[in-house]
């Protein structure tokens, strides 16, 4: 077991490399040069919605310094938009402008052909679903060590 742990681990930090480069190479063909891919796959998990800051810090997507200044420059290079919230004026809701809703679809059509990609090499939806269920177990275990630190015993 300790093996397998040990190896989930480094392919989950090595799968995320991975991805970004993806997109780097995403964004090099597209000649989208104003972002990186880390801006990038934050605006793709704004997406649609309108979100506040704090909200994708509780997602567990991003931590403070880090989200701040790439929050300004995606605001800078016109892709987000900020306004305070009329309830809360500390709270600060973004929203992807045309151009990084536009961005947003490119990466959506980037996943769609990267699925039908692995689709087509013979990975189910059945096998991506087990994947799914044994990282949402690890994110679990290490969520709850987070929370409430080692169980006695």
């Amino acid at each position: 077991m300790i093996q397998s742990y040990f190896d989930t681990v480094q392919l989950v930090e090595r799968l995320h490399r991975h991805f970004l480069d993806v997109l780097r190479t995403e964004l090099r063909r597209l000649s989208i040069e104003d972002i990186n891919a880390v801006q990038a796959l934050l605006l793709a998990n704004i997406g649609a919605e309108d979100v506040v800051i704090r909200d994708l810090k509780d997602r567990g997507y991003y931590h403070g310094s880090n989200v701040s200044y790439n929050i300004k420059k995606l605001t800078e290079t016109g892709y987000l938009e900020q306004e305070r919230c009329s309830h809360d004026r500390r709270a600060i809701r973004l929203k992807l402008t045309d151009k990084g809703m536009t961005l947003c679809d490119h990466i959506r059509e980037l996943q769609t052909y990267l699925s039908d990609e692995m689709g087509k090499t013979g990975l189910s939806a059945a096998q991506m679903d087990s994947a799914i269920h044994t990282l949402e177990s690890v994110e679990r275990t290490w969520t709850d060590f987070i929370r409430y630190g080692r169980r006695p015993g």
